[in-house]
């Protein structure tokens, strides 16, 4: 592994990662390599991509350090390959075959570093009938079977943003591969391509509600099941005023707990018997049309009922066991999540808010030793391709 000349913060200090520049995914799994401690250089392209937003207030480049290379103009690609030969892991989130077609692909990059790890963020894979297409999100999650899990019986399937496929069943498993092929060049000296597909990933987050349908105890239709919103004392439930309770009183125990509190008699038996759920769920409905939100919140509050408020985005970092956890943070005038997970020993921290666009190019070229590593007037417009 290199030595990098910066701090170190976070049990990933002295990790060198290139993020070619992306939307969704790439940068989150960025982000999150950044938040650990490495030293993570994302290289934007002139009038790159972005989410449409003041660059200063994109919280997936927080953390980061960012310089810009045209990679179509004549001396890009070098550029970008004299950043890889000093980098531990290189990401990038174009499709199959672009990052070759701009000289930047494991091929190029491994021949000047054999120890680097080549992580590709894709929604379909490299490989496949689908590799070439474009897609998003709703699309993987959609073909595997995850999305037709969500939502009501009598609707369409309800669209969790964009977390269950771009974040969770992209993000979190390029980091996964990353952080097992950087192990492994560790031992080896070897460096290997990562190949993190949003399909793969989300597929593979499915694996316990495989093994239930396999044991008869799922059935392979929404509403119809335990944790699916099917079960009366697992799902969300309007009160008063308009807001919602959510419920997850699944253990005997808690669920005794829970009907105590809600005032409901008379259905303990409910509890494991299917043909009772219809009239449990209209009485747990009427309930808690009965008081608000928070009056339903101050009722359950210190107990095991297994019941807490929906709270917004803006409501959430107030909540108090988060706020004594600091699970958002106020960085630069923006509330957003703090670095996940906790550390013991090297503690992650928000060291900077989101990079603008070159703004580091002359310290990371003093930092990492890459002479000549200065932003290129575009020659043109470069777009190598949608990422995913």
């Amino acid at each position: 592994m290199t030595e990098a000349k910066t701090p170190e913060h976070g049990p990933l200090g002295g990790v060198r990662v290139v993020e070619l520049a992306g939307i969704g995914p790439g940068p989150f799994a960025a982000m999150l390599l950044a938040d650990l401690g490495a030293d993570v250089v994302r290289v934007d392209r002139p009038g790159g991509p972005g989410l449409g937003i003041d660059p200063a207030l994109d919280v997936t480049n927080r953390n980061k350090r960012s310089v810009i290379v045209d990679l179509k103009a004549p001396d890009g690609p070098a550029r970008v390959l004299g950043l890889a030969e000093r980098a531990d892991v290189l990401i990038e989130g174009y499709r199959p075959g672009v990052a070759e077609r701009l000289g930047v692909g494991p091929g190029d990059c491994r021949a000047r570093n054999p120890r680097l790890v080549y992580g590709r963020m894709t929604g379909w894979g490299q490989q496949g009938p689908l590799a070439d297409r474009a897609g998003h999100d709703i699309a993987y999650t959609a073909l595997t079977g995850a999305l037709g899990m969500i939502g009501d019986p009598d609707g369409p399937p309800a669209v969790p943003a964009n977390l269950l496929g771009d974040y969770a069943g992209g993000s979190l498993y390029l980091v996964v591969g990353v952080l097992a092929a950087l192990h492994h060049a560790r031992a080896t000296g070897t460096g290997q391509v990562v190949d993190a597909a949003i399909v793969d990933g989300t597929a593979h987050l499915t694996a316990m509600i495989h093994g239930m349908l396999a044991a008869g105890a799922w059935q392979d239709r929404r509403g119809a099941n335990l944790l699916d919103g099917g079960c009366p004392y697992y799902g969300t439930y309007e009160t008063a005023d308009g807001r919602h309770m959510a419920v997850g009183a699944l253990e005997p125990r808690f669920y005794a707990e829970f009907l105590r509190l809600l005032g409901l008699d008379g259905q303990s038996g409910a509890h494991a018997d299917v043909t009772r759920w219809p009239e449990l769920r209209a009485q747990v409905a009427a309930r808690f049309r009965t008081r608000t939100r928070d009056e339903w919140t101050a009722r359950f509050d210190g107990s095991d009922a297994c019941v807490a408020p929906v709270l917004s985005l803006r409501e959430a970092p107030h909540h108090p066991h988060l706020a004594a956890r600091s699970t958002f943070t106020d960085h630069a005038g923006i509330t957003q999540p703090a670095p996940a997970p906790r550390f013991s020993a090297t503690p992650a921290t928000l060291r900077t808010g989101p990079a603008r666009p070159g703004a580091d190019t002359d310290d990371v070229a003093r930092d990492w030793d890459v002479p000549g590593l200065t932003a290129p007037a575009p020659s043109h417009s470069s777009t190598p391709s949608k990422p995913q």
